[in-house]
């Protein structure tokens, strides 16, 4: 599996945004599972997801969606060793996603790892990009648990935990989708599309 070592853009005095290496371990395992051709990620941040799922799944290419152009050129240095198996996309996601279906792109597997209270409004599109017995991992969910915790929530994090509810509640519901949550990490869905 790819380390984190050898990555531009990791300061190692400072926090950086990237999975936890339990979180990783079970995005790895995923990919490896499934096998997937054809992966979309949002939220790319400097590449290391992407780099992961590529290493585990020979025959397949990425398209991953990150909206801080700093972020993405690091990412487009750090997957220059995919070739054309790695397609970074600086842009925003629902935009990306939205001209996506559009043009009626599918994949078999989509990693959820962007903005935390957009996942609800991308849900609808991610479903329609996902082929039948594709796989949508979200991480985060639990969004420093605030969103399994009781009582009020602060209002600069109610949207968001709100947001998060709402999508745990909706993809555990749908009938089209399988789901399973995991107390991993801050929180990972897995669905895999049915129908």
């Amino acid at each position: 599996m790819t380390t984190k070592e050898n990555f531009v853009g990791i300061d190692k005095d400072k926090y950086v945004p990237i999975l936890k290496d339990e979180s990783i371990s079970f995005l790895f395992e995923q990919c490896k599972k499934y096998q997937p051709k054809t992966i979309l990620e949002i939220g790319t941040y400097i590449g290391y997801s992407s780099s992961v799922m590529l290493s585990c799944s020979p025959n397949a290419k990425v398209d991953t969606i990150e909206k801080i152009p700093e972020n993405a050129e690091l990412a487009k240095v750090n997957l220059s060793i995919f070739g054309d198996r790695a397609n970074v996309i600086n842009a925003d996601a629902f935009d990306v996603i939205k001209k996506f279906c559009d043009e009626n792109k599918k994949y078999d597997f989509i990693f959820l790892d962007g903005p935390k209270g957009q996942y609800i409004k991308y849900l609808p599109y991610l479903k329609k990009l996902l082929n039948v017995g594709g796989v949508l991992i979200a991480d985060n969910i639990f969004f420093h648990g605030l969103v399994e915790k009781e009582g009020a929530v602060a209002h600069k994090h109610r949207t968001i935990v709100y947001n998060l509810r709402e999508f745990i509640d909706t993809i555990t519901r749908d009938q089209k989708l399988k789901s399973e949550i995991y107390h991993i990490g801050d929180g990972l869905s897995l669905s895999v599309k049915v129908k």
